[in-house]
């Protein structure tokens, strides 16, 4: 029983370095590391229509869409007001504080 070294889904996986070891020592066969590979074959017929949903799905679509682009939605006419505010008041003076003085 191994273990699983590497997984890899839309290209090659790694090996497990196993095939450079026995290199280095001059062996020819490789008897730890198993290669495998799967594929499964996906569906085509996922094309849907608006017509085979039922009505409470329909809805909720309709308002769930409608609602999430609400959020994204740029409201006219509407300024947003622009305060400054002056900076905060010193508490102590620095310079004395830390005696660094302009000669």
């Amino acid at each position: 029983m191994g273990r699983v070294m590497d997984i890899a889904i839309f290209s090659h996986a790694e090996d497990c370095g196993m095939e450079a070891a026995m290199a280095a020592f001059g062996e020819k066969e490789n008897h730890c590391c198993d290669d495998e590979s799967f594929t499964f074959q996906g569906q085509d017929d996922l094309k849907l229509s608006w017509d085979e949903l039922d009505l409470e799905t329909q809805q909720f679509l309709t308002t769930f869409t409608y609602s999430y682009f609400q959020l994204f939605a740029i409201p006219s006419g509407q300024e947003v007001p622009e305060i400054t505010y002056p900076p905060p008041l010193p508490v102590q003076d620095f310079t004395v504080l830390y005696e660094v003085f302009l000669i």
